[in-house]
């Protein structure tokens, strides 16, 4: 199915796109980071699913309507420019939280992007990559409670 976007989709799945391209460098350059097992592989399986939502936008702006189906058993393969990180010494504390900060930016940043959508077939695909956006911030979020890092008062 074809679609026919207005400058203002466009745009806004432009700026989806460059978010979602920092997800993926910023779950890879954590994976390295990390100092605990669980998170690292928080971070590769977050980094996959980011990976799929970019190759959604991508579709989505080359007209297409993906198959949603389909998409989540790939595993997409993306070339966003260098993965190479130099070590930080960001505590894991401080990696969850800035990942936590950004899904909660990003889940947000859908929201809008939903809103501003006249065909319905592409406000479900948003919705469906939000939800995911906020699945993130969910296994985040249970982590850091999980270790003492974040306590719910």
């Amino acid at each position: 199915m074809k679609i026919t976007l207005s400058q203002k989709e466009r745009m806004l799945l432009e700026d989806q796109k460059s978010h979602e391209q920092i997800c993926i460098q910023k779950y890879n350059n954590y994976a390295n980071q990390a100092k605990d097992n669980q998170l690292k592989q928080i971070c590769k399986a977050n980094e996959q699913v980011e990976k799929n939502h970019l190759d959604t936008i991508n579709q989505l702006l080359s007209g297409k309507i993906p198959d949603m189906n389909q998409q989540q058993n790939q595993n997409i393969q993306q070339n966003i420019g260098s993965t190479q990180t130099k070590e930080n010494n960001l505590s894991d504390k401080d990696i969850c939280s800035d990942l936590l900060m950004t899904e909660k930016y990003v889940s947000g940043t859908y929201d809008t992007t939903i809103f501003e959508f006249r065909d319905t077939n592409v406000r479900d695909i948003l919705n469906h990559i939000q939800k995911e956006e906020q699945k993130h911030g969910e296994s985040i979020f249970k982590y850091m409670e999980s270790k003492g890092m974040y306590n719910v008062q």
